[in-house]
């Protein structure tokens, strides 16, 4: 059967579209002030999953990066990558199959034997490319995954146009059902609280992660709705703590938060970014 391509989307906006100007910057990015500093955190520690924010380079890559360097010593050989969908086309909940992204950096497979089984596990997974080929949710992850892991390895990607707890609860057990069976790392792909005052948006986004460090979904989905905060890949999030409870993590462990306002030094209307480890 024939590969198809799913070209880039958001190249030359959220991150350049030249393959030299795209390394220098997520360099850049891990040697930021606000990055990681140093390139591959080197450690036996098991790491089942990962939130990454997915706003251009310039603003959100050196939060970014904090996920992608604690993990870049692992090598996964599958990573699943789940994150929402901003344009509201296609289904609910999908999955591609028989596809390849392709970015300045390359081309990642698909892996359509998992997408195909993650969708006949979940009652909400379709198969289904269109609800994919707007949105920059799980694109911009792909660039920073080729420049920092050596080996190949394949994705299963899952959007999200519905991100309610029990869509979560499906999404997040049918992904922790395929990452058993491989050498797999988790993407949680979501931004915290939009267009807000800079103070403000530390203070909701802190209360919204005390409990996804805590992986307590039922209390996350409280203060979500309760504090009515603006974390657009809500869903995302929701699914990855799940999936990653079921693998064996216990914990959540902040990496890094930031704002645009930091970046920018505009502190009016800002979006947050956090880092997050599942261990």
């Amino acid at each position: 059967m024939k590969i198809m391509i799913r070209e880039p989307v958001v190249s030359g906006q959220f991150y350049p579209e030249n393959k030299k100007d795209l390394e220098k910057m997520i360099q850049d990015c891990i040697v930021h002030k606000f990055g990681p500093k140093n390139q591959i955190k080197n450690s036996n520690e098991k790491i089942y999953g990962v939130i990454s924010p997915h706003a251009g380079y310039e603003y959100s890559g050196p939060t970014a990066c904090h996920s992608f360097c604690s993990v870049a010593s692992q090598n996964p050989e599958l990573i699943i990558i789940v994150g929402p969908n901003h344009y509201g086309i296609g289904q609910n909940v999908a999955t591609m199959s028989n596809i390849s992204w392709k970015t300045p950096l390359g081309t990642v497979l698909v892996n359509s034997k998992y997408s195909e089984e993650i969708s006949n596990t979940s009652k909400f997974i379709k198969i289904d490319n269109y609800s994919h080929s707007r949105d920059h949710s799980l694109e911009v992850q792909i660039p920073m995954l080729q420049h920092l892991f050596s080996e190949k390895f394949q994705i299963v990607p899952i959007i999200l146009l519905e991100q309610n707890l029990e869509t979560a609860i499906d999404v997040g057990n049918a992904i922790s059902k395929i990452a058993k069976k491989k050498n797999t790392l988790i993407i949680g792909s979501s931004d915290f609280t939009h267009y807000e005052e800079n103070s403000f948006a530390y203070l909701q986004d802190e209360a919204l992660i005390e409990p996804i460090l805590k992986m307590n979904v039922e209390k996350f989905y409280q203060v979500l709705y309760e504090k009515r905060v603006t974390a657009c890949g809500f869903g995302a999030i929701a699914s990855t703590m799940i999936a990653c409870k079921n693998l064996g993590a216990t914990r959540g462990e902040l990496l890094s938060y930031t704002t645009s306002g930091d970046i920018s030094g505009d502190k009016d209307s800002v979006v947050g970014y956090g880092a997050i480890k599942f261990v």
